[in-house]
């Protein structure tokens, strides 16, 4: 069998082990790939349409008080900034690996944890800000749509799927990216991302057997 497949044509190969990739990830390529429509669908619009459509997704104070299911699920298949292959690679080093290390519904929990917990934090930051003058009183239709909270999320909770002491460094480098943001001028979005990072390290008890089995087998490889 292992000679008929080198025998094949290299291109052969080279798809069926792409294949074989994204099927290990299988929910992340799909949001991927979902990711890749809306943003063709938005790269079509007319600027004035495309803030429409977005506003209309926003997980803004507004629609969560009027419909948010709608709107936390539907803010997460649009991107509000940055390219789309640019969260092809963030997603390929982030989400890829949590999801095969996790499994698809323990991947999908952090996610939801860290989307919905992030907005409701960070529109309740904004909201207070409201409340007591320190934003206008028209933020409560601000745009927010986008990945990055759940993002963030993964990204925190994959310190636990490294080994010590290289799991310290890379923790301190996830808390770094979204606390550096919040000195100086803080802004909605920016609390967003650092309670999506709190959030995804909470998500410990969701994670803990299969840190405990890393941990167990990172002796038995080193021997």
């Amino acid at each position: 069998m292992v000679g008929q497949v080198a025998s094949r044509p290299l291109w052969w190969r080279v798809l069926r082990a792409v294949w074989a990739y994204v099927r290990s990830a299988p929910a992340t390529f799909m949001w991927l790939a979902v990711l890749l429509y809306t943003a063709h669908v938005a790269a079509e619009l007319s600027p004035h349409v495309l803030d429409r459509v977005l506003g209309n997704r926003s997980t803004n104070l507004h629609h969560l008080s009027e419909d948010p299911v709608r709107v936390l699920i539907s803010s997460a298949f649009w991107l509000d900034g940055g390219s789309w292959i640019e969260y092809f690679l963030l997603y390929n080093i982030f989400h890829v690996p949590a999801e095969r290390w996790l499994g698809t519904l323990r991947w999908f929990g952090v996610i939801v944890i860290a989307h919905v917990g992030a907005t409701y934090i960070s529109e309740g930051v904004l909201y207070w800000a409201i409340e007591n003058g320190h934003a206008p009183a028209d933020r409560v239709n601000t745009l927010d749509v986008g990945v990055s909270y759940a993002l963030a999320g993964i990204a925190a909770v994959l310190t636990y799927r490294i080994p010590s002491p290289w799991r310290y460094l890379y923790l301190a480098g996830v808390l770094v990216v979204v606390i550096r943001p919040l000195i100086g001028h803080i802004t909605f979005t920016e609390v967003g991302h650092f309670s999506a990072a709190l959030l995804g390290l909470a998500c410990y008890p969701l994670v803990r057997a299969k840190t405990r089995r890393n941990e167990q087998l990172v002796p038995a490889a080193s021997t």
